[in-house]
């Protein structure tokens, strides 16, 4: 099951499975909209890696980040 989403969160991409160029797994990004259809949700995302591509839900699956959530420096 998908978490439900809202303007703001903090998500990471665990797999986007039907897009031929899809975001690389692993990739965080903060929700601009969800926009919920009878069957599906489309998900607009401002990925940290600069790209704007949505989700279809429930096809991609990602998990919200906690905002106390700290990335490992690299």
């Amino acid at each position: 099951m998908q978490p439900r989403m809202k303007k703001g969160d903090r998500i990471r991409l665990v797999s986007m499975p039907q897009d031929p160029d899809p975001i690389p797994v692993g990739s965080l990004g903060t929700v601009v909209e969800v926009h919920e259809h009878r069957d599906w949700t489309q998900v607009d995302v401002d990925w940290d890696n600069g790209r704007s591509l949505m989700l279809t839900m429930p096809d991609d699956c990602v998990a919200i980040v906690e905002p106390n959530h700290h990335e490992p420096s690299k």
